[in-house]
């Protein structure tokens, strides 16, 4: 197994990938991987691997027109304490796009990025 099959991989597309890159490693604990040119960057979070992929790439590029706004799908990131990610996100001015929400498996709620793609926060019960 080569070290590229040690991640899950998940590709956002995204319109500034500096942002992007800085979002990530800044505000949820990624570690910048790669950014071997100016439109693509690759951060890593434990076996995630996400690939930032700016209007430039073949990536966003394959994308068709139709689904080209960001959509319901998110990554799931768990917390030890999902308040005290809140209140320091909120600091730093991340938008929100849910309001805390519980249930029978734990907490959650969802924040974006620079371009809209959602992160799931979720602290599980228990």
């Amino acid at each position: 197994m080569n070290e590229e099959e040690t991640f899950a991989s998940v590709r956002y597309i995204v319109d500034d990938v500096p942002a992007a890159i800085d979002f990530y490693t800044t505000q949820l604990g990624f570690v910048l991987r790669s950014n071997p040119a100016p439109p693509f960057a690759d951060v890593t979070r434990g076996p995630l691997r996400l690939l930032l992929s700016g209007p430039q790439t073949s990536g966003a590029r394959a994308t068709p027109e139709d689904a080209s706004e960001a959509g319901r799908n998110r990554i799931h990131l768990i917390v030890d304490n999902l308040d005290a990610e809140i209140e320091r996100l909120e600091a730093a001015k991340v938008p929100f796009r849910s309001e805390p929400t519980s249930g029978p498996g734990g907490r959650q709620i969802l924040i974006a990025d620079p371009a809209g793609n959602l992160i799931e926060l979720f602290q599980p019960a228990g």
